[in-house]
C-alpha cells in the first residue's frame, strides 16, 4: 500500500469572525482544497503543506474570535471546510488557540507557530502564563492538553518528526504523535500516551458528542437527503449505511448504550437488503469490549469507505452540513470516508445500485487506472507430424483455423504478437520439455475436430453426479484433456478418478525399475506396474476438508488445499504426496495451477492470496488487500496476473511480477465463488452468492455486463475452447448457457465512462440465456469445456 505511505498531511489555521473551535478531524477525498490567503512551503517530499492564517473584524468592538480548524489531508484532498459552531465564550476560544500552538511547537513548525501567533496578537509570555491579561489558567492549561491530545490522536500516518535543520520546519507536514512518545514541549508538560494498535483504531470514535443528538442529526440529514431533487437523492443516499454504521459505533465505544440500542433500531431498517449480513455482525457489537476483537469491525474503521460522488451533490452536502453546523456527522465524513468526486452529471440509482454493495464501498477510480497486459503470449512453433489417413482433411481444417480469431472478438489463440501482451520474458516461465510438446501436438489435432459452438449450436453437457458423498463434495477438478476427475472431500480425501478406459497405475518399485531396459521405445510404459491398475485412487494426507483441487497443466501433479492450512503436491506417477506447503494458518478455500505450470496460487481464510512455485517451500508472493475470506482465485491465460474473489464482496487482479493490485472490481452483493477469464485474457466472469455473473472488461477496468437468472450461489464458471459461450454452474441445480460473443460486442467504453464510471449496463439478460438445463437434486460444483468443447458437469446428489 504504497499510496498510504506517501500521504501527506496539511495544517490549516483560519481566525474567522464568528464562531467557537471546531477540531476537524483527517479528512480525504478528491477535488482542490479551498482556505484563504495562505503561504505554502513545501517539504522534503514535494509535498505542499499548505499554512493559511487570515482574520476579519468581530461584533464586539472589532476584536477577532479566533475559530481554529486543524484538519489532516492527502495530496489531492477534498475540499477542508471550516465547520461553523455554536457560539461560545472567549476562553474556550483561546484553549484551542493555546492547544493549537503548543502542538505547532512541539511539531516545529516555527514559522506556522510565528504566523498564527502575530495574526492572534498573542505575546509569548502569555502562552508561557507570565501574568498577561487574559492568561490560561490551571483548568484553561488541562484543558489545552486535552485539546491537543485529541489532535494529536486524529493525526494519520506513517509520517515522523524532521529533525531541525532538514528544511522542512516551514512545511505543515505534522508529525504522529499518537504511536510514539511526544516530543518535549516548552509550554506546560502534555505527554501524549502511547496507545496500543487496536485502541489507537478506536480512539478515533473517542469524539464526545451528545449521545441523545445522534438520532437527531442522522434524521435530519436523512430528512434532506430525501427532500432533495431525485438527480442528488441516489447518489447521497450512499451515505446512510457508513454514517449509520460509524455513528453506531461512536455511541457503543462512548459506552452510551441504550443510545447506541435506540439507535440501531431506529435506523437500521432504512440500510440497502444487501448489507443485512454486515448488520447482523454490527448488532452483536453492543459493548466497548466486543469492538476489540471485531475483525469486521476494525475492517471498517482503518479502510475508507469510499463514496464516488458528483462535485454537484458532494457541494450540496457540504453546504447542508454547515449551515446545520452538524459537527458529528462532518466529522465522520472526513475521518472515515473518501470521497471520490466527479466532474459531470450524477449518477443514477440503477448505476449506483450497479457498482455498490462492497464492505469498503465503491472501488476508488485510480485502483483501476493501472496499465495492464491482458494479451496472450506467442506460442511457441511447433511442428505438426500429419497422419496419412487425415492428411487431407487436417489440411481443410487446418486452413480456417488460422482465420478462426477474425470472425469474432473473443478468437482463439494467435500465432501473430498480441499487442497487448506482457513481453515474453517478463515473468520467468518454464521451458517446454518433449512430453508438453506432444501433449500441444494432441491438442491440436483435437482442435481441428473442435465443434463451432455458438447460439444455434449448443454443446452436449455430460454430467458426473457423486452418489453417497453424503454432502462431503467440496472441490472438483478435470484435466485439460478431460482424462481424469479429481474430488475433495470433507472426510480429508482426495480421490482421483480415470474417465476413460485407460486405468491408473503406479510406477513400479525401485527393485524393479532396475531391471527395465531404459533404451526401449515403450520405457514409459513399461515403468508403470500393471498390478496397481484401477479407476481410482485415494490420497490420503490432509486432516481436514479439502476445499480446492488442481490438476498441473501435464497431468503429473495434483495440488489440493484443505481446512488444516495446508496445500499439498501429489504425484500422479506415484499416488504420493511430494510436498506440504505451509504458509496460511487459517483453512485455504482454493489453489490453481498457472496455465504454464510450475506456479500455484492459494487463498484462505486469512484474508490474503500467496503465489507459490512448486520447488520453493516458502511463497513468492502474498497478495494482502481483502477485508475477508478470499474464497477463489484463478490465474490470467498469459501467468502474468492472478485474480481473487473474496467474501469482502470484491475481486481484485494482482500483477504476479510485483504484488500490487492492479484492478478492483466491486458490483456483487454477496460472496464471490467463481472466477474465469475469457480465452482471449480481454475479459473475466465473477459469480457470486447472490446469483448474478457480472462480466468485466479487464483493459478499461469496467463492469461490462450482468447476466441475472440463477436463484443462488454461482459456484462454477467457464467459458467455452474458443470464448462464444460462457457456461455457468449454481446451489439451484443448474447450469445455464449464455451468448458470450454477443454480451461483449458493441462495448461502450469511451473515455468519459472510463473516468467517471457511469456505465449504462443493458437490461438484456434474457436475449443472452442460450439455454438452462436442470439436474434432478444435484448442486454444480464444476464446469469443464473439452478440447471439443463439450460440457463437462460434476457435483454431488443431494436428496431433499
Amino acid at each position: 500500500m504504497a499510496a498510504l505511505a506517501e500521504e501527506q498531511t496539511e495544517v490549516a489555521v483560519k481566525l474567522e469572525s464568528e464562531g467557537p473551535p471546531a477540531l476537524l478531524p483527517p479528512q480525504a477525498g478528491d477535488g482542490a482544497g479551498e482556505g484563504g490567503g495562505g503561504t505554502t512551503n513545501n517539504g522534503p517530499n514535494g509535498g505542499g503543506g499548505n499554512v493559511a492564517a487570515s482574520s476579519s473584524a468581530g461584533g464586539d468592538g472589532g476584536t477577532p474570535k479566533p475559530t481554529v480548524a486543524v484538519s489532516a489531508v492527502a495530496p489531492a484532498g477534498a475540499a477542508p471546510v471550516s465547520a461553523a459552531a455554536p457560539e461560545a465564550g472567549a476562553p474556550h476560544d483561546r484553549q484551542t488557540l493555546l492547544a493549537v500552538l503548543q502542538f505547532l511547537r512541539q511539531s516545529n513548525l516555527r514559522e506556522a507557530e510565528e504566523a498564527l501567533r502575530r495574526e492572534a496578537r498573542l505575546l509569548e509570555e502569555a502562552v508561557a502564563g507570565s501574568g498577561a491579561p487574559g492568561e490560561a489558567d490551571g483548568a484553561s492549561a488541562e484543558a489545552a492538553s486535552t485539546l491537543l491530545s485529541r489532535v494529536t490522536a486524529s493525526a494519520p500516518g506513517p509520517a515522523a518528526p524532521d529533525p531541525p535543520g532538514s528544511g522542512a520546519s516551514g512545511a505543515a507536514a505534522v508529525p504522529v504523535l499518537a504511536t510514539g512518545p511526544a516530543a518535549p514541549g516548552k509550554v506546560g508538560s502534555v505527554a501524549v500516551e502511547d496507545q496500543p494498535d487496536v485502541s489507537a483504531v478506536l480512539s478515533a470514535y473517542n469524539q464526545q458528542g451528545d449521545p441523545t443528538m445522534y438520532e437527531e442529526y442522522y434524521s435530519g440529514l436523512k430528512h434532506f437527503i430525501e427532500c432533495s431533487l431525485d438527480c442528488h437523492r441516489a447518489e447521497l443516499s450512499q451515505l446512510f449505511y457508513p454514517l449509520f454504521v460509524h455513528m453506531y459505533l461512536e455511541l457503543v465505544y462512548n459506552q452510551h448504550e441504550n443510545e447506541a440500542k435506540s439507535f440501531f433500531e431506529k435506523f437500521h431498517g432504512d440500510q440497502e437488503c444487501y448489507y443485512q449480513d454486515d448488520l447482523r455482525v454490527l448488532s452483536s457489537l453492543t459493548k466497548k469490549e466486543h469492538m476489540k476483537g471485531n475483525e469486521t469491525m476494525l475492517d471498517f474503521r482503518t479502510s475508507k469507505f469510499v463514496l464516488r460522488i458528483s462535485r454537484d451533490s458532494y457541494q450540496l452536502l457540504k453546504r447542508h452540513l454547515q449551515e446545520k453546523q452538524n459537527n458529528q456527522i462532518w466529522n465522520i465524513v472526513q475521518e472515515h470516508l473518501y470521497i471520490d468526486i466527479f466532474d459531470g452529471m450524477p449518477r443514477s440509482k440503477q448505476q449506483i445500485d450497479a457498482m455498490v454493495g462492497s464492505l469498503a464501498g465503491e472501488a476508488k477510480r485510480e485502483a483501476n487506472k493501472s496499465k495492464v497486459f491482458f494479451g496472450l503470449l506467442k506460442e511457441p512453433e511447433i511442428e505438426v507430424p500429419l497422419d496419412d489417413e487425415d492428411e487431407e482433411g487436417e489440411n481443410e481444417e487446418g486452413k480456417p483455423k488460422k482465420k478462426k480469431p477474425k470472425k469474432d472478438s473473443i478468437g482463439s489463440k494467435s500465432k501473430k504478437q498480441d499487442p497487448n501482451a506482457p513481453p515474453q520474458n517478463r515473468i520467468p516461465l518454464p521451458e517446454l520439455k518433449d512430453s508438453d510438446k506432444l501433449d500441444k501436438i494432441m491438442n491440436m489435432k483435437e482442435t481441428t475436430k473442435r465443434v463451432r459452438l455458438g447460439p444455434d449450436c449448443l454443446p452436449s453437457i455430460c454430467f458426473y453426479t457423486f452418489l453417497n458423498a453424503y454432502q462431503g463434495l467440496t472441490a472438483v477438478d478435470v484435466t485439460d484433456d478431460s482424462s481424469l476427475i479429481a474430488g475433495g472431500f470433507a472426510d480429508s480425501t482426495v480421490r482421483v478418478w480415470s474417465v476413460t478406459p485407460k486405468k491408473l497405475r503406479s510406477v513400479k518399485q525401485a527393485a524393479d525399475l532396475s531391471l527395465i531396459d531404459k533404451e526401449s521405445d515403450d520405457v514409459l510404459e513399461r515403468i508403470m506396474d500393471e498390478k496397481t491398475a484401477s479407476e481410482l485412487k485415494i490420497l490420503y494426507g490432509h486432516s481436514g476438508p479439502v476445499y480446492g483441487a488442481s490438476f498441473s497443466p501435464d497431468r503429473n501433479y495434483l495440488l489440493s488445499s484443505s481446512e488444516d492450512g495446508t496445500v499439498r503436491l501429489w504425484s500422479l506417477q506415484t499416488f504420493t504426496c511430494l510436498v506440504g506447503y505451509k504458509g496460511h494458518n487459517y483453512p485455504v478455500w482454493d489453489t490453481q495451477f498457472s496455465p504454464y505450470g510450475y506456479y500455484f496460487v492459494s487463498g484462505g481464510h486469512d484474508r490474503v492470496a500467496r503465489l507459490w512455485a512448486t520447488d520453493h517451500y516458502q511463497p513468492l508472493r502474498i497478495f494482502a488487500g481483502h477485508l475477508a475470506d478470499v474464497n477463489c482465485t484463478r490465474f490470467h491465460p498469459n501467468s502474468n496476473y492472478v485474480a481473487t474473489g473474496s467474501a469482502d464482496r470484491t475481486v481484485r487482479l494482482w500483477d504476479v511480477l510485483n504484488g500490487n493490485c492492479v484492478r478492483i472490481f466491486t458490483g456483487h452483493k454477496g460472496p464471490i465463488h467463481s472466477l474465469t477469464f475469457s480465452p482471449n485474457g480481454r475479459f473475466l466472469a465473477t459469480g457470486a452468492t447472490d446469483g448474478r455473473v457480472l462480466l468485466w472488461d479487464i483493459g478499461h477496468g469496467l463492469m461490462v455486463g450482468e447476466l441475472k437468472g440463477h436463484t443462488d450461489t454461482v459456484c462454477s464458471l467457464r467459458f467455452s475452447r474458443d470464448g462464444e459461450i460462457l457456461a455457468s454452474g449454481s446451489m439451484d441445480n443448474t447450469v445455464r448457457l449464455w451468448d458470450a460473443v454477443k454480451a461483449f460486442e458493441d462495448l461502450e467504453t469511451d473515455d468519459f465512462t472510463t473516468a467517471t464510471g457511469h456505465i449504462n449496463l443493458p437490461e438484456n439478460s434474457q436475449e443472452l440465456l442460450l439455454g438452462t438445463y436442470m439436474t434432478k437434486s444435484t448442486p454444480v460444483v464444476h464446469l469443464h469445456f473439452t478440447r471439443r468443447n463439450l460440457v463437462l458437469a460434476a457435483g454431488a446428489y443431494s436428496p431433499q
